[in-house]
């Protein structure tokens, strides 16, 4: 009889895993799980103790019903370094709390990753007296939903936890293993008020939305986990399969909430990584890793700033109208329905001075789910995507947040993402070099900048990994002042526009943006010129 399933932390299939069923203190059935993970066992449904082991895994005992009609989802997890602080983000003086998986002893320092990675003190060594003590478990079934629920069972969270730092940053835990291996995570510290005159966002929602650890992101198995063990990705994965519907197909309430309460292992810095090397990998480019070489410039430069967090935005903690600027950067894709027009009220009706330094941004509606989780409104529709035009109303539709909002970010940002230039770089080239952004540069109409950068990913300019556009829901006496260089079409337009309101924006609509400002004297200049000038204007 089909009992159930084994799989790891991404759920993908275990082999071999030795799982032994006991009833009353009696075992009932040793037996081990097939290459898909299944387990089969000649018991009857009920109540079983179930004790789990594999090698390179962490040994478990669960308490669970045995039901052939509903099998159950085994989780185990692999003997890798993996650690989050809880909450992600908080407030100088809050409490945070270390949340770290390791099968033998380690040791936690804290860093302030600025123009420079400064260490900020060492938080200790963690060891216990039981074998493996360190050791977590995930949650068996489909844990995306609610969290890793780390430190819960056995552990005493008091010993965790510590203090934010009184200085608004983007900090880093590292946390080295005795035989080396090592291991960062992020902590979004915002100041208890504001400190400076220019606020930066932290795209943590961005960074959720993209975090696969448990089986599940925005990208795939976004309705649930599917019925097995993932075994071969592109045979099993509707996103790549085509067995499936799209993975922006689904009904928006079929989209199931992602938890924040989980590790992220896409935002490891490597150790020896300063603020002007290259950033490697697929995921680093656009996700914390990328926003920190902004912040480097900014201190580089000698701009202060304080950081928030997507959810301290909502929650009203970072309070617009304390500040000149507000900066977001990188990839800002997704953004609550408060999010939105808190910002887009503060620079159409208070004088707010925005700078969109990234690309593909707003545009996604999310919902918090609780404290600790937030669900994506994803559906586009059938056919090429977008824009389309909507068969009820009439009007032009940008881009999913558009569809559910009513209101495109164009609006606001005076761009939107498009698919052409999606995956390539470029630099840029001046469409009118008489701007006052040009300032000070030597660029002419026709000349080009924004050729260097430390974009891995999508190397070859400061336009591009995917790019935003005019549109025709752009607000009118934009400037389009510049022009990636993209194939297709596909470049980046930097606008410039100001409000009725005394507001203003400017914006670059790329993510590589952030990856050129330190390397390359064109983007850094322009940079400079419109926070410089943003400072100075009277609202």
């Amino acid at each position: 009889m089909l009992i159930g399933y084994v799989s790891d932390e991404y759920y993908v299939a275990l082999n071999n895993a030795a799982l032994e069923f006991e009833q009353e203190g009696k075992s009932m059935a040793i037996v081990r799980s097939s290459p898909r993970g299944a387990v089969y066992a000649d018991i009857p449904p009920g109540e079983y103790r179930v004790t789990l082991a594999k090698d390179g895994y962490g040994s478990k005992t669960v308490t669970t019903t045995i039901d052939p009609a509903r099998p159950w989802q085994f989780r185990m997890l692999s003997d890798t370094l993996y650690g989050y602080v809880w909450p992600k983000w908080v407030r100088a003086g809050d409490k945070g709390e270390l949340r770290v998986h390791s099968p033998e002893p380690y040791h936690v320092t804290l860093w302030r990753y600025g123009k420079k990675k400064e260490m900020v003190r060492a938080i200790g060594w963690f060891d216990e007296h039981g074998p493996r003590a360190n050791v977590q478990v995930v949650p068996d079934g489909d844990f995306t939903l609610t969290g890793a629920e780390w430190n819960r069972r056995g552990f005493n969270p008091a010993v965790f936890q510590l203090i934010a730092p009184e200085q608004s940053g983007l900090y880093y835990f590292h946390a080295e293993t005795l035989s080396g291996k090592f291991l960062s995570f992020p902590w979004v510290v915002a100041p208890r008020q504001a400190t400076a005159r220019v606020a930066l966002l932290a795209s943590t929602n961005t960074w959720n939305a993209y975090n696969n650890f448990g089986g599940r992101s925005n990208y795939i198995n976004v309705e649930g986990l599917l019925p097995q063990p993932t075994i071969n990705s592109r045979q099993d994965l509707g996103k790549y399969n085509g067995k499936l519907r799209s993975v922006w197909q689904f009904a928006d309430e079929e989209y199931k909430a992602i938890s924040f309460d989980r590790p992220e292992p896409f935002n490891h810095v490597p150790k020896g990584t300063e603020v002007a090397d290259p950033i490697r990998g697929r995921q680093p480019c656009h996700l914390a890793e990328a926003e920190w070489r902004l912040m480097g410039w900014m201190e580089r430069e000698g701009f202060a700033y304080d950081l928030y967090s997507d959810r301290q935005l909502h929650d009203g903690e970072l309070e617009l109208d304390k500040y000149d600027v507000l900066v977001i950067s990188t990839h800002p894709e997704y953004w609550s329905r408060v999010h939105y027009e808190r910002v887009k009220e503060w620079v159409f009706k208070r004088g707010g001075k925005l700078m969109y330094l990234g690309g593909n941004g707003i545009d996604c509606e999310v919902e918090y789910v609780g404290e600790s989780a937030m669900r994506c409104l994803n559906w586009l529709p059938a056919g090429p995507g977008f824009p389309f035009v909507d068969s009820r109303t009439g009007q032009t539709i940008d881009n999913r947040l558009h569809r559910t909002m009513g209101s495109s970010p164009a609006e606001l940002l005076g761009v939107v993402f498009t698919d052409p230039g999606a995956m390539t770089s470029a630099p840029y080239r001046v469409v009118d070099a008489s701007h006052w952004i040009f300032a000070g540069l030597g660029l002419k109409n026709g000349d080009v900048f924004g050729t260097e950068s430390l974009h891995e990913r999508c190397p070859g300019g400061a336009s591009g990994h995917e790019t935003d556009k005019v549109s025709p829901s752009s607000p009118t006496g934009l400037s389009v002042l510049a022009r990636g260089m993209n194939i297709d079409q596909g470049g980046a337009e930097i606008i410039y526009h100001e409000t009725s309101g005394g507001g203003a924006v400017f914006s670059v609509g790329s993510i590589t943006w952030t990856a050129a400002v330190l390397v390359d004297a064109g983007c850094s200049g322009i940079t400079r010129n419109v926070l410089e000038y943003f400072l100075q204007m009277k609202n």
